[in-house]
């Protein structure tokens, strides 16, 4: 039980980081197209993550 815990959190962190690595490397008129603000990227990747 501990270690699915444990790989569950770990999914959701490469999940985050790779939300993250996506978004960053959009220019922010893409980014805009999208709805998104660069302060945003941050939440979304946790909302993500969290799905």
């Amino acid at each position: 039980m501990f270690v699915t815990y444990i790989l569950s959190k770990v999914r959701n962190y490469l999940r985050y980081r790779e939300t993250v690595r996506e978004l960053s490397v959009l220019t922010d008129r893409e980014l805009d197209d999208l709805g998104i603000s660069r302060f945003q990227i941050d939440s979304i990747a946790r909302e993500h993550a969290a799905a």
